[in-house]
């Protein structure tokens, strides 16, 4: 059974030979350029840094290392890694690494880094031995304006929209070569689908503002939504007519939780979010073969019998360190019905914290509870960051390999 073959076979909530497994598949299994320099270090591997992530310093995962940790599922965009120019930088912990030429922070005077554009708006800021950069500035900060003419316009001041560049390959060369790298990897397929409704809300308002809105803006953000999901039905329609045929899984993104419980009410929920989510999953199932992932941080477990009926095949990162996400439960209640990407090892307290041990002991506890009957492939909750050691990385792999009775 090849890597597709079992990544689909799980998704499709049969048992697959082995628990597929993932690591920088997208922009949230990924891993911090610091702790992937700090790993190839480890593994005695020189190879230059590629940072794709340039707002999460995310380094582009190298074949080589996808091939040592038996990863299933590759990210579309390293096509553009390998369709940019690049230059040398030093990262916050003084090692090397490269950014894309298009993304050009500038130092300031106190050690931070900012980016501005050409209006000369500071649009985000790393400080001073930080791992990513903040956004800065939110276009409607202070309320929404007349009518949503220039939208678009203020999109473009979003530091997550400006600097999550794309492949500029036009749909022919796209095609040929992703083609080329299913034929030639026999991985999974992973593409963002650009799909955010309550992310971008806070992008545009900032969260606190945008909150209050759900109560009291009532019309003014629906009408915001409704354009929102137009722009976003645009860009699937040329998605799944490009490569819907070729990708195999699609991710949206929308972070409905926190630590203490979700953003939301299950009824507000339902009023501003899932007949919206619906059209967009309704399109993608029309239009294309693609899966439909859902990343969305936080306590969301009252929520998924709700993206279950919308539509969505699979939710990461599976954040069992918050209210009402304990893993047993989650498989129990939801296990049949939709995949869990993640979850495979915790991020906020083990991987980056405890010993070797603890980490296998981890990972195979969760493996244990998550693989019976498909529906789990195997990725850390969330990105493994910089402070992450590089013999935890390796034990977190080598216990996923352990599980699926590989050679270590």
């Amino acid at each position: 059974m090849n890597s597709r073959d079992r990544l689909l076979l799980s998704i499709n909530h049969k048992q697959p030979d082995k628990v597929p497994i993932d690591l920088g598949g997208s922009t949230v299994t990924g891993i911090s350029a610091v702790a992937y320099n700090n790993l190839k270090k480890y593994l005695k591997i020189e190879r230059t840094t590629r940072v794709f992530d340039v707002v999460q310093q995310l380094a582009n995962v190298d074949m080589e290392i996808i091939d040592l940790l038996g990863v299933d599922a590759l990210d579309i965009n390293r096509l553009s890694v390998e369709n940019n120019d690049w230059y040398e930088v030093i990262l916050a912990d003084g090692s090397k690494a490269e950014y894309p030429t298009w993304f050009r922070p500038i130092k300031a005077d106190d050690g931070s880094w900012y980016t501005k554009d050409e209006d000369g708006t500071v649009l985000s800021k790393m400080p001073v031995g930080a791992s990513f950069f903040d956004q800065m500035y939110f276009p409607y900060i202070n309320g929404y304006p007349e009518n949503f003419n220039n939208l678009k316009d203020a999109l473009k001041k979003i530091s997550w929209v400006v600097h999550s560049h794309a492949s500029n390959l036009n749909a022919t060369e796209l095609r040929e070569k992703l083609l080329k790298l299913k034929e030639s990897t026999n991985k999974a397929l992973v593409m963002s689908g650009g799909v955010k409704l309550l992310e971008l809300g806070f992008f545009i308002r900032r969260m606190d503002n945008f909150l209050i809105d759900l109560m009291v803006e009532e019309e003014k953000l629906s009408e915001m939504l409704d354009i929102l999901v137009d722009m976003h039905l645009a860009g699937l329609e040329k998605k799944c007519q490009t490569v819907g045929d070729i990708v195999d899984v699609i991710r949206f993104g929308d972070d409905l939780g926190m630590t203490s419980g979700p953003f939301m009410d299950l009824d507000t929920f339902r009023k501003f979010l899932k007949p919206r989510y619906k059209i967009l999953c309704d399109y993608v199932k029309k239009h294309s073969n693609m899966k439909i992932f859902l990343h969305s941080c936080g306590s969301i477990k009252q929520f998924i019998p709700d993206l279950i009926e919308v539509g969505f095949d699979i939710i990461n990162p599976v954040q069992t360190n918050c209210y009402q996400m304990d893993l047993l439960t989650l498989k129990n209640e939801f296990g049949r019905d939709i995949t869990f990407w993640g979850g495979g090892v915790d991020t906020a307290s083990v991987i980056n914290r405890a010993t070797p041990q603890e980490v296998r002991k981890d990972v195979l506890t969760r493996c244990e509870i998550l693989s019976k009957d498909g529906g789990f492939i195997f990725a850390p909750i969330h990105n493994i960051l910089s402070e992450v050691p590089p013999q935890n990385v390796m034990a977190a792999y080598n216990a996923v390999k352990e599980f699926n009775g590989d050679t270590i």
